[in-house]
């Protein structure tokens, strides 16, 4: 074999090898935009390093995958129903109080499950592995509820609040808290459900 083959083979087995692993770095980039949704681009942006960003992701579910998580019994589930509903009620005579009340529900909801509920931005990460395409609601939520704490929010931010958790709280319950009914199937005294407005 002359020294031109020789060059030639190793110049062919380099292209090969660089192929492939750039072959597995797109694999796994899309299996991470598609598990992580929109939260993929938020941690992107917000670390303005894709590699250093798809890291945070790939630690984000080793972390996930120690945790031990809990489906909701049926009992659990009506139990959260009822009191999603109950705060939805809640919210037409006291706003600013009911944002508290549903951040607290939801942090509930989320300890039980399994989820360590500390640090905000370690909520975030945890729940980012299953739940990110709701990510963005309970960081609005959030975001509220922490002006609210400060007396800056207006009752339109309240009730937009209420429906960024609610989008988390059925996202984690695994169902919508309020069945759908139409105005006719509703008693007229019980249908406050200011998510629908």
């Amino acid at each position: 074999m002359s020294p031109t083959q020789v060059i030639v083979i190793v110049l062919v087995v380099l292209v090969i090898a660089a192929l492939a692993v750039a072959g597995r770095a797109y694999a796994r980039r899309r299996a991470l935009r598609s598990r992580f949704g929109p939260e993929y681009d938020h941690v992107v942006a917000e670390r303005d390093d894709r590699t250093a960003a798809e890291r945070e992701l790939r630690d984000r579910e080793r972390r996930h995958a120690e945790l031990t998580l809990t489906p909701l019994s049926a009992e659990a589930r009506t139990r959260y129903a009822a009191a999603w509903e109950e705060l939805q009620i809640r919210f037409i005579d006291s706003p600013a109080e009911t944002v508290g009340d549903a951040d607290e529900l939801v942090t509930r909801l989320i300890a039980e499950r399994g989820y360590p509920t500390g640090d905000f931005s370690d909520q975030i990460a945890h729940l980012s592995v299953e739940h990110a395409r709701t990510l963005t609601h309970y960081r609005d939520a959030h975001e509220i509820h922490l002006r609210n704490s400060r007396g800056e929010a207006s009752t339109e931010e309240l009730r937009q609040a209420v429906v960024h958790y609610r989008a988390l709280f059925a996202d984690l319950l695994g169902e919508e808290p309020v069945g759908h009914q139409t105005p006719e199937q509703r008693d007229p005294d019980t249908s406050h459900d200011v998510t629908s407005r």
